[in-house]
């Protein structure tokens, strides 16, 4: 989320948060795709981690950034943490121990999502290079140790450090050590959302274990394939998870909008203040629990709105769903991740065949792939088979939708050219992980500092 949102629409009924989602619902040929992804900046001379101040650090990238694009300045306390592409869109964002993020634009097809990505490593690389900056694309810091990771100066980042201890031991490693790339996609209704929501929840495990990157810790491995994923086991239960509720009957807005009212705020913002209101949930919000507490006490559609962006569960629901699941990576994953979902979730045959290959999973075997799959990724057992037979079939079927979509590029490829990276490892049986322990126990002679040439953008 690169801004905070400060509509001041007030808002009284449950039934009214769930038509704030509802609007979400678009036509077929509206749908769009937005693709985020994040990225740790390192200093080239000595690979250490790149602090916010100074006249090599994240706030002169941002402005000069800001230089080169023309993009509107997003600041906090008059200091500049993110630029906004008005025109178009897309906007970039600092996470809390500096990860370096671009939000993409929505987008109508992958060929344009692609383009964007290069466009803006490109850009970045323009900037950092003088700067003596990099940037590595992997789910954890592989080096860094938690106390070496500078402290970004968002308002809200403060208040999640400070809480973030009480509600799990991983949180702050969540908020300064890893990095994710991550596509939000559109619904045309209610039933429509479900069915995504269920898809995606279930096979949320499989795309991180596709995707797994991040098997060093503090400069050693870790032993697990997604550290990253691990983390997200034990950080803050009350608003992650991959929410059960989806598979009952009678899931929809409402139900989404009855699981977020009861979980913890983090945050009003009046003004340019953020006020720290940890103890109280959405729904105690409504009914008054902050009155004499911050200004105007009401609440809004833009507390609404803030509140829905600190809720972390593998699938996000807003106006549109969010597919959490993916660490960072080289940069030809990030265009991979995006067309993983859109050809499983985009065209209406292929979508249903996805749900026919989930819908009589457990919730128990959903739980295990959750917890099994950071570890050991596609190996990871489940039935008579593995995780890469799932993976394999998943990407199948996102082919055939990719394929059914008939969106070309200017040399005449369709949209199945993006999921190349995916096909590729799962041919071999192996994810990033695997490829990023070969490298170290062989050719890099476990030298880990190889990893800042070889993954960088």
């Amino acid at each position: 989320m690169a801004r905070d949102t400060v509509d001041t629409t007030p808002i009284e009924t449950v039934a009214g948060l769930a038509a704030v989602l509802e609007e979400g619902c678009k036509p077929k040929e509206s749908y769009r795709i937005g693709t985020e992804h994040e990225k740790f900046g390192f200093h080239l001379a000595d690979h250490s981690p790149v602090a916010y101040d100074g006249p090599n650090g994240i706030e002169a990238v941002l402005k000069g950034m800001e230089g080169l694009l023309g993009w509107e300045p997003i600041e906090d306390n008059g200091k500049i943490i993110g630029l906004a592409d008005t025109i178009g869109g897309g906007a970039i964002s600092i996470e809390p121990g500096g990860q370096f993020e671009l939000s993409g634009a929505p987008l109508e097809t992958l060929h344009q999502t692609c383009r964007e990505t290069n466009a803006h490593l490109a850009q970045v690389r323009e900037i950092a290079d003088p700067l003596g900056i990099g940037f590595l694309g992997v789910g954890m810091t592989p080096t860094w140790r938690r106390e070496d990771m500078p402290v970004m100066p968002k308002s809200r980042y403060e208040i999640m450090t400070r809480y973030m201890p009480k509600v799990g031991t991983m949180g702050l490693d969540m908020m300064y050590r890893t990095s994710t790339i991550q596509v939000n996609l559109d619904f045309s209704s209610e039933a429509d959302m479900v069915k995504k929501m269920r898809v995606g929840l279930a096979l949320q495990p499989i795309a991180t274990a596709i995707f797994a990157n991040s098997p060093f810790t503090d400069g050693q491995v870790n032993g697990l394939k997604s550290y990253r994923a691990h983390i997200w086991t034990d950080t803050d239960r009350n608003r992650t998870g991959d929410l059960p509720f989806a598979f009952e009957d009678g899931f929809g807005f409402e139900a989404y909008v009855e699981w977020a009212l009861d979980v913890p705020m983090y945050f009003v913002k009046r003004g340019d203040t953020y006020f720290d209101v940890t103890d109280t949930t959405f729904r105690q919000f409504m009914n008054g629990a902050l009155e004499g507490r911050v200004p105007d006490a009401r609440p809004t559609l833009g507390d609404w709105n803030n509140h829905l962006g600190t809720l972390f569960p593998d699938v996000r629901l807003k106006k549109y769903i969010e597919m959490r699941g993916a660490d960072g990576g080289p940069w030809r994953r990030i265009c991979a991740l995006p067309a993983f979902w859109v050809g499983l979730l985009y065209d209406e045959g292929v979508l249903d065949e996805a749900w026919q290959l989930v819908r009589d999973w457990t919730q128990e075997e959903r739980a295990a792939l959750r917890a099994g799959v950071p570890k050991d990724a596609l190996q990871t057992p489940f039935r008579s088979g593995t995780v890469l037979d799932i993976a394999r079939e998943a990407t199948a079927l996102s082919r055939k939708g990719l394929q059914r979509r008939g969106h070309l590029s200017d040399g005449g490829l369709d949209e199945t050219v993006h999921l190349a990276p995916i096909e590729e490892g799962l041919a071999a049986g192996m994810c990033p992980a695997d490829v990023l322990l070969n490298r170290y126990n062989g050719s890099w002679g476990g030298d880990l500092s190889q990893i800042y040439k070889d993954y960088a953008y």
